[in-house]
């Protein structure tokens, strides 16, 4: 029973397609979002850091000499 014989050639381009295809998809699915969706988001995240930011408080501000930072 012999082995099989191969083209290296046509082997290794067709690893490295397949590596390329894996690396598009990749990207495909990283950077193919329309433009409306992504700057959906972005006002989403901008929005959020907004509100978290409302509800921070000041550490040396407001606690009037009492907290931690006044030790």
């Amino acid at each position: 029973m012999p082995a099989e014989i191969i083209n290296l050639r046509k082997a290794r381009k067709a690893r490295d397609r397949a590596a390329k295809e894996k690396r598009a998809e990749e990207n495909r699915a990283r950077f193919g979002r329309p433009k409306a969706e992504r700057e959906k988001l972005d006002a989403e995240r901008e929005i959020a850091a907004r509100r978290l930011d409302a509800h921070r408080r000041a550490a040396d501000e407001d606690d009037g000499g009492n907290g931690p930072a006044a030790s």
